[in-house]
């Protein structure tokens, strides 16, 4: 099986609020840190999680202010 990889810009801040909140939902997505110095972070996503971990983003950005860029991988 092959996990989806997206990448996002995030503010320094966030990135643990980020990690515990995703990686809460067990088995669902890792977030790995790719590069500190620009606070970029990877989601590693599990097959068919897709849409729960996009609802989870949208619900973060929305309802905690968590600010996510996308980043071409």
């Amino acid at each position: 099986m092959e996990t989806t990889k997206w990448m996002f810009r995030v503010h320094r801040e966030d990135i643990h609020y980020l990690r515990t909140t995703i990686e809460s939902y067990d088995g669902m997505a890792v977030v790995r840190t790719v590069d500190p110095k620009e606070t970029t972070i990877e989601l590693l996503i599990a097959p068919g999680c897709e849409e729960l971990v996009m609802n989870l983003l949208c619900a973060l950005r929305e309802k905690e202010g968590v600010r996510l860029e996308s980043v071409a991988a």
